[in-house]
């Protein structure tokens, strides 16, 4: 099946916010509490709340799907980037997801793409992002593209607090590809 990644419009927020939670709920539930899980869908995932960071300026929403459903989708946004962070200017890698039945597939590397060309757009010269430190599978994901841990900092997800590394990846300049 192909596989098409765009930008999000505002159309596309309640389906971004009920996928947006649901994988964040699989990947992170056996690691949490109910009581904190739910507090922190109910505060980050709402639909309201996507659709602010699909028409905000300052964040580049984009989804893959597969023609009927969102097979993923990855949020950049134009943050301070920590001081661990030496390339100048980055963009921060503020979400990357993708369903569990598209894993290994070649979504997460197409997805993984255009995140690389929207941050060129930007003209970014790094992307930074902050991982779970126990999440081993996806600390192992972004080193195969080059991220390597720049530092540390806290995640709270509910009343939990979390450790997380901070990775950083230098990108060249080059011409955006057609995507």
């Amino acid at each position: 099946m192909t596989i098409t990644i765009r930008r999000a419009t505002p159309s596309d927020a309640d389906a971004l916010a009920s996928f947006a939670a649901r994988t964040f709920a699989e990947t992170f539930a056996h690691s949490s509490t109910e009581d904190d899980m739910a507090l922190h869908l109910s505060s980050t995932y709402s639909t309201e709340q996507q659709r602010e960071a699909i028409v905000d300026a300052s964040i580049d929403v984009l989804v893959a799907e597969d023609g009927t459903s969102l097979a993923g989708y990855a949020q950049l946004r134009a943050a301070a980037a920590p001081e661990c962070v030496t390339e100048r200017p980055a963009i921060e890698l503020w979400r990357f997801y993708v369903d569990r039945p598209w894993h290994g597939r070649g979504v997460a590397q197409q997805l993984m793409g255009a995140v690389t060309d929207a941050a060129r757009s930007r003209s970014a010269r790094a992307i930074w992002l902050s991982v779970w430190s126990q999440n081993e599978r996806a600390k192992a994901f972004y080193s195969r593209y080059g991220y390597r841990q720049v530092g540390t900092t806290t995640f709270v997800l509910g009343t939990d607090v979390q450790d997380d590394w901070i990775m950083a990846m230098p990108i060249a300049a080059g011409a955006v590809s057609d995507r």
